[in-house]
């Protein structure tokens, strides 16, 4: 993906921009919800920090919490095919199809 300002942050819930290893980090731009922007790393096929631009600031904090060292097929399990409100899809469902790239 592409590199972006630290200023694009700003904005971001979740995991501090600090916390990321960078060889690790992978982005993703997610289509249809609030969100604009997942950041995201994955280590031995288990997911470390989460961090979503934009978005219900609350509730994707505690997405990112709790799916932090899941296995990724637990994470799809969980939360793919999830929706919100009259929405085909959710900032979690979009998560999981940043993930799939990963398996």
């Amino acid at each position: 993906m592409r590199d972006l300002p630290m200023s694009f942050f700003s904005g971001c819930t979740g995991a501090a921009s600090g916390d990321f290893d960078s060889s690790l980090t992978s982005e993703f731009l997610p289509q249809g919800v609030c969100s604009k922007l997942i950041r995201y790393e994955v280590r031995d096929g288990k997911l470390g920090h989460v961090q979503f631009t934009g978005g219900c600031d609350g509730n994707l904090k505690a997405i990112a919490a709790l799916v932090r060292g899941m296995d990724l097929p637990d994470v799809l399990e969980r939360l793919e095919g999830i929706t919100c409100g009259k929405k085909s899809t959710s900032c979690a469902d979009q998560l999981c199809r940043a993930l799939r790239r990963h398996l």
